[in-house]
């Protein structure tokens, strides 16, 4: 399709976009206006600050308003087979996430009621009316996985990552089971390399301002994960002598995840990049070199365990076997008083033919 049928494409979006908000007004459903306005299909323009507010402010009032705004979005989402208002509605997934009331965010953390990997039924998405929008529908779907790792990992954390809520974890940390944190740096492990496949873009997606602002959010996602897995690793580095075997396995292949990461995302144009960047990494392998050594520690005082345990076994069992002319006496008293004598060891089979 030329740029003539991409016009045609971008005015019977707007007339769209038009005739349903039109709709929506006559039929004073302001909740549903507001999410229209902030999906339209515009597919170069990124939601209006303030009709990303207004579906925010849908959080400001009763449970039962936002349960319906969280449904009407997600139907949107699920229902759409245009690339520009997928990647909107998961804009405004992720605003809510990042941004959202306590209440907006509940209903979004409970949405559907099965939850699971890929429930946002993305992964086959495809938009082939343009050459844009079928660039655009690989965004769509590696949005949609990004999304969903992104709300399974705030589950596993018991917070929104990059939301208010998340502030002062250090003492939450400190608190926590081995066994716990392993499970969060898993799951922040899983963010991290779901950022990693994030797709390049051609040069018309790279100057697209929706896509530039999806990339300034994953961004910001970016540096939280950093902050929450620094905060755990050095966690980790204070409590290396208390590790279990299991533990110290788990925590070295997750921190072995995150290395595997560190090329890409150190490579990636698109990711903001900190002066402590290195020094994140640095601290990730030291703490798995320090965790290593720690479990071989461990597993050569085992064996030494193992074998003196084995020796002085064998040594009592060499007690326990008669020699040739040990004594055996009866604990009867009665026959202890008048016997006492020697029992011969038969050496083979053969000497009792």
């Amino acid at each position: 399709m030329g740029r003539r049928g991409t016009k045609l494409r971008d005015l019977v979006g707007a007339i769209k976009d038009k005739a349903s908000q039109s709709k929506a007004a006559i039929l004073s459903r302001p909740n549903q206006l507001s999410l229209l306005r902030a999906t339209t299909h515009d597919l170069h323009a990124p939601p209006n600050p303030k009709h990303i507010e207004a579906v925010l402010a849908l959080g400001h009032s009763s449970r039962a308003t936002a349960s319906a705004a969280v449904e009407a979005l997600m139907d949107r989402l699920q229902g759409t087979g245009d690339a520009s208002v997928a990647l909107k509605c998961l804009l405004a997934v992720h605003h809510i996430v990042k941004f959202g009331s306590f209440i907006l965010q509940d209903q979004l953390s409970v949405f559907p009621s099965h939850g699971g990997r890929n429930y946002l039924n993305l992964s086959r998405f495809r938009d082939s009316s343009s050459h844009v929008t079928w660039e655009l529908s690989t965004c769509v779907r590696w949005y949609a996985g990004y999304v969903e790792t992104l709300l399974s990992t705030s589950r596993v954390l018991g917070f929104f990552l990059g939301s208010s809520s998340s502030a002062s974890e250090e003492e939450r940390v400190s608190a926590s089971w081995n066994g716990d944190l392993i499970r969060e740096t898993e799951s922040l492990a899983s963010l991290l390399e779901q950022i990693c496949t994030q797709p390049e873009s051609d040069l018309d997606l790279k100057r697209n301002r929706l896509v530039e602002e999806i990339r300034g959010l994953v961004s910001q996602d970016y540096l939280s994960v950093v902050n929450e897995v620094s905060v755990r690793v050095t966690e980790f580095g204070e409590r290396l002598s208390c590790l279990s075997f299991i533990d110290s396995i788990e925590l070295i292949c997750a921190l072995k995840r995150l290395e595997n990461c560190k090329e890409r995302l150190l490579l990636s144009p698109n990711l903001i990049k900190k002066d402590l960047s290195e020094s994140f990494w640095d601290v990730i392998s030291e703490i798995k070199e320090r965790v290593a050594e720690e479990k071989e520690a461990r597993e050569g005082k085992l064996v030494v365990a193992l074998r003196k345990d084995k020796g002085t076994e064998s040594a009592r069992f060499g007690d326990r076997v008669l020699r040739s002319g040990d004594s055996v006496r009866f604990s009867s008293g009665r026959l202890a008083a008048n016997y006492s004598f020697s029992l011969p060891i038969v050496g083979s089979m053969e000497a009792c033919v």
